[in-house]
């Protein structure tokens, strides 16, 4: 009862002083393996692949429970959510090439799609309404990215990619989504309304992530090098609207995850080999600050609600870094090898997937949260959420994962306001739920 009371005087503290803390570890069945995360906006539940049991659990984002374990394909490696047909794609990395199709409503599958050998990721383009897969057999062979169809689960078409596919992001105002090529020095850019390659783009050694900047209309590619054997330590910034390279930006050795800051307009690299995180002012494309992390860095999360970065390091923590300011606020201890991240903006929670722990940790901040807060705020935040037929002229908005929304479709949104310059009240994030 001791070490309980101290425990809880702990998490106060940290409450009161930083607002983020460990909420809960979820455990999941051994050996699981969790290697992909993803959040369902409509039905505020999250979704974790499990790599080493071929199944998706699914999680209740208001209690945390676990509502059921969906049986998937071999190695599910990679997740992404269809919030205009609610649907949970799954791609399962082994050979069946298979990615199962969830039903956001019911979390059971409505079919299993063949997208190519040994999928490796898949993301969904808002835009054209479609799911993208990654897939390359091995090393040595050309990759394809294939283009599912969102309200049928078809597939429209097949484009070619490089070697080793391996990372995939969309560019939802230039209708285009680009893919990392491990093995190639190049990105495979491929247009979201013809379903063809593009064009390519040069950029470093071994191309592992990707990331959107949405005002600046550019994406970001890190380029890990071939470690041991050659480093790299660079991130090619490409034009979004000619998908033509633009600025080389060194960063530290082997970065291999990035994240969008759209409050500040900063792109954050994480470099696995020099643990540590580069901030990039996107304005320039160049580098502002360079904040320590945790042992091997290599994911990170941004967090719009609260303007803070979240970065995950292989030796079991997570680091959390205030965006204004590029400072570290603290360092979480969570499972072991963190892997994943995902953003609830419902409950303001981070969702970290552990894969060698079999867990899922929760961090909570509930200062500056939807639900609850333990400061004055805003007038203008809320618990229930304003149903309107489209946003306001100007308005700031962001989707469920932490976008900035663009063209918004009917769903859930969350509105930045600024203060009036007399008040000096906190900036207030509005849930907003947009009609058709």
């Amino acid at each position: 009862m001791k070490y309980a009371s101290v425990l809880l005087a702990v998490g106060c503290l940290l409450t009161a002083v930083n607002a983020q803390w460990l909420e809960t570890t979820i455990q999941l069945d051994s050996a699981s393996a969790p290697y992909a995360l993803c959040y369902n906006s409509q039905n505020n539940k999250v979704y974790c692949a499990n790599s080493g049991r071929g199944t998706v659990t699914v999680v209740d984002g208001a209690t945390n429970a676990i509502i059921v374990t969906v049986t998937t394909g071999g190695y599910p490696c990679a997740l992404c959510y269809n919030p205009q047909d609610n649907k949970v794609y799954c791609a399962s990395g082994d050979s069946s090439g298979n990615v199962t199709v969830i039903d956001g409503v019911t979390d059971s599958v409505i079919t299993a799609v063949a997208a190519g050998v040994y999928p490796r990721d898949v993301c969904y383009n808002p835009q054209a309404g479609k799911v993208y897969c990654a897939s390359g057999r091995s090393v040595y062979d050309s990759g394809t990215v294939t283009v599912i169809d969102g309200p049928t689960d078809s597939v429209l078409a097949t484009a070619g990619a490089g070697l080793y596919p391996f990372d995939l992001c969309c560019d939802s105002q230039n209708n285009r989504v680009y893919c990392a090529n491990l093995k190639s020095r190049y990105v495979t850019v491929i247009d979201g309304a013809a379903d063809s390659v593009f064009g390519t783009v040069s950029v470093g050694e071994q191309p592992c992530a990707l990331c959107v900047n949405t005002q600046e209309g550019k994406v970001y590619c890190a380029n890990s090098g071939d470690f041991p054997f050659e480093f790299d330590s660079t991130v090619t910034v490409i034009d979004g609207g000619t998908s033509q390279a633009i600025a080389t930006v060194f960063v530290g050795l082997v970065p291999n995850a990035l994240c969008y800051n759209s409050a500040g307009n900063r792109v954050y690299s994480a470099n696995w080999y020099d643990n540590n995180v580069t901030v990039i002012d996107c304005a320039t494309d160049s580098v502002i600050s360079t904040v320590a992390a945790g042992f091997r860095p290599s994911v990170l999360l941004y967090d719009p609600l609260n303007d803070k970065v979240y970065c995950a390091n292989e030796g079991d923590s997570v680091t959390v870094i205030r965006g204004a300011t590029n400072q570290v606020l603290l360092t979480i201890p969570v499972g072991g090898r963190p892997v994943a991240f995902c953003h609830n903006p419902v409950q303001n929670r981070v969702y970290v997937a552990n894969c060698d722990s079999s867990t899922i940790s929760v961090i909570r901040d509930s200062m500056s949260g939807i639900e609850e807060s333990q400061k004055p705020q805003a007038s203008s935040r809320r618990l229930a959420a304003t149903v309107i037929r489209s946003l306001p002229t100007g308005a700031v908005a962001f989707d469920a994962t932490g976008r900035r929304a663009v063209g918004t479709r009917p769903g859930v949104y969350f509105v930045r306001e600024e203060p009036q310059a007399s008040s000096h009240m906190p900036q207030a994030v509005r849930k907003v739920v947009v009609t058709e």
